[in-house]
């Protein structure tokens, strides 16, 4: 007689037993590099707006005090020559957006994936789910399906496609990926989030400064990790535990950032004070994630902040009385990249690994155990990513 099996225990072999670990990394930006010290002059002279010489000193002062060094950009002055239309404000443009992003978002985003299969170091039949984000573009089928037939990944993936979610999202994906990882035994998460601000780039104007702020800030990336629990030691090599993940609303903040997908491309609102909301609501997500641990000290944990511009930054540290190394990694890649969106954090954890290795500290986290990864964007929306770093000679052996 056969004995019957509960469905308790049928859930309980489904579930993998060990927290959800990033296994390895892999980021990838176009070739085309702008330097933000040129940048001013290009943008009012590929948008014919030299003749806005009060504005374009206004633009110039937005890029100076935006601590970027340089960005890449898919967007070349001869595609914008070809196309004038994503050079004025307002003018239709849709479709010509969107034939570069549905395009080339999956294929940066590949680049990235391939990296990171490398560091992995595992065959991509292993692979069983695949997160794929993106605020540049929407279509069907997704971007992760062009990027499961880029990659040769199985048919069988299982795959969520993430759209229009703005600069929270590379928390978003990590919360994402460690509920998969940790609900499904076995299970290895490919996540890609990949940004071209083709869909954003547009022309000044005189009446909608906040839109100026993006075109200061914003470049293109892509990052993907790799997200399983129980890691096999012998052929993988643990960085970070997903140890908890949260996302609220902050409070007063409805309107803060908005994002409208219109004819004339994606347009990018800022209507109230963002790092002023930011700095007060922080401690908050911080109590709340740390207290559990026992930690009440921020300048204990290691930080990994989305840098959507330096004032947020500046007022975090401020707020909190951060010591000036904390957000080094951060800051590190606002300069060398600007703001990719949902791909900066990954490359901001990215950065510290490697330089945790390089300067030979004890763990992944700069020599710290604990960590925190914040993501902000739209709504105001907060994610609040709480990690916990391995030792550097488990990632270098």
């Amino acid at each position: 007689m056969a004995v019957a099996v509960t469905v308790d225990q049928i859930r309980n072999a489904q579930r993998a037993r060990g927290a959800a670990t990033i296994l390895a990394f892999g980021t990838a930006t176009p070739s085309n590099c702008v330097s933000q010290a040129d940048y001013p002059d290009y943008y009012f002279r590929i948008t014919n707006s030299q003749h806005m010489t009060d504005l374009k000193e206004k633009f110039k002062r937005m890029c100076e005090k935006s601590m970027i060094r340089k960005r890449y950009m898919f967007l070349t002055e001869d595609f914008l020559k070809d196309n004038p239309n994503m050079c004025a404000y307002m003018a239709p443009s849709l479709d010509a957006r969107q034939d570069i992003v549905v395009v080339e978002v999956p294929k940066l985003g590949k680049e990235a994936a391939v990296k990171a299969i490398k560091e992995w170091g595992q065959p991509k039949s292993k692979i069983t789910h695949l997160v794929f984000c993106t605020t540049s573009g929407v279509d069907m089928p997704g971007a992760d399906y062009q990027l499961t037939k880029l990659l040769g990944l199985r048919p069988s993936v299982k795959r969520f496609m993430m759209y229009q979610q703005g600069c929270f999202a590379g928390g978003t994906v990590l919360r994402l990926a460690k509920d998969l990882a940790e609900n499904n035994e076995g299970a290895r998460v490919l996540v890609v989030c990949s940004e071209i601000t083709a869909v954003t780039f547009r022309g000044p104007s005189e009446s909608h400064l906040d839109s100026l702020v993006g075109q200061a800030l914003f470049g293109d990336g892509a990052a993907a990790v790799i997200v399983g629990s129980d890691p096999d030691i012998s052929v993988e090599r643990p960085l970070f535990q997903l140890v908890s993940a949260a996302q609220t609303i902050l409070p007063d903040s409805h309107g803060a950032i908005d994002g409208h997908l219109r004819e004339v491309g994606l347009t990018f609102h800022l209507l109230k004070d963002v790092p002023g909301l930011i700095s007060k609501n922080i401690e908050k997500s911080l109590v709340e994630a740390f207290t559990p641990i026992g930690i009440n000290d921020w300048n204990s944990i290691f930080w990994i902040a989305h840098p959507g511009g330096p004032a947020i930054l500046d007022q975090v540290e401020l707020k909190l009385g951060l010591e000036e190394d904390k957000l080094r990694a951060t800051r590190h890649v606002l300069s060398e990249y600007g703001n990719m969106s949902s791909a900066c954090v990954l490359f901001i954890l990215d950065e510290m690994r490697k330089r945790s290795v390089a300067e030979g500290k004890s763990t992944t986290g700069d020599g710290l155990n604990w960590g925190v990864l914040f993501g902000f964007g739209p709504g105001l929306t907060v994610e609040t990513v709480v990690l916990h770093s391995f030792p550097t000679t488990e990632v270098t052996q």
